[in-house]
């Protein structure tokens, strides 16, 4: 194989998994602008160095671990010190235990597992593990707030509802249709907008999202089963996705870190 062809193919793996890379920015730095800038300095630094791609583990491995190391050595800056709501969230950041909310989303919402959590944050799986449980405490009681669930399912929409109890929050209603959500958050006014793709009058819950953003400034989660379509960077990107079919730690840490970031009023 030509050094061109190799070349070609390693770019080709690399750009696979970059949606889910820039997933990881955004909910990491709450800001899809800030997000972007870590990825493009991960993409030049692999430009610069392939050699930590030259082992065995998988590329998404490697691509998540150079990017970790850049995040780390950068001091995990949300934004200019100018701007003063990003840098309160910055403070805010500051105090809980470090890499600790690394850990939580590389094990829940990107679903490494321990080990290759360990891989890419360069410590052990028993330090993960560690660092997932303190993440979950410290995130969970930071703060909460009043949270609208956009699903046509009402098992799914059920167990959602009881996820986001759980952890304190006030769920204010359940809508099934784009009418029902416009009409719900126009009533209620949340602090966050948890929502599916697909509702139930075969009308789209991004549809339906972008109607409310037009009223309210809050972050989004949605649901889907192809998180990589609403990852393109042509157009503003939800605050946090998550792939279907979803499991509760999935729900659990964007919950958590979307209203985190949400009491500092960093997302948009």
């Amino acid at each position: 194989m030509s050094d061109t062809t190799a070349q070609a193919g390693f770019s080709e793996l690399v750009a696979g998994e970059l949606p889910y890379l820039r997933r990881y920015a955004r909910a990491l730095t709450g800001s899809q602008a800030r997000g972007d800038q870590y990825t493009v300095a991960t993409l030049e630094a692999i430009l610069k160095d392939r050699s930590p791609f030259e082992n065995g583990d998988p590329v998404k491995v490697n691509l998540f671990k150079c990017f970790h190391s850049i995040w780390v050595s950068s001091g995990q800056t949300l934004t200019d010190p100018e701007d003063a709501v990003r840098s309160r969230a910055h403070g805010l950041l500051a105090k809980l235990t470090a890499n600790s909310r690394e850990a939580l989303l590389l094990r829940t919402i990107e679903e490494f597992s321990p080990t290759n959590v360990a891989k890419i944050m360069q410590t052990d799986v028993e330090e993960v593990r560690q660092l997932i449980a303190t993440a979950n405490k410290e995130l969970a009681s930071s703060v909460s707030g009043r949270v609208m669930i956009i699903e046509d399912e009402p098992i799914i929409a059920a167990d959602i509802q009881a996820i986001v109890t759980s952890l304190g929050h006030e769920v204010i209603g359940v809508a099934r249709t784009h009418t029902e959500a416009l009409a719900l958050g126009k009533e209620h006014n949340p602090d966050l907008i948890l929502a599916d793709i697909q509702l139930a009058d075969n009308s789209s819950g991004i549809d339906a999202v972008n109607d409310l953003l037009e009223l309210m400034d809050v972050p989004v989660i949605f649901i889907t089963a192809f998180p990589e379509r609403l990852l393109t960077g042509d157009r503003p990107e939800p605050a946090f996705l998550i792939s279907k079919p979803f499991q509760e730690a999935q729900v659990l840490s964007a919950v958590s870190q979307a209203m985190f970031f949400a009491s500092t009023a960093t997302l948009k």
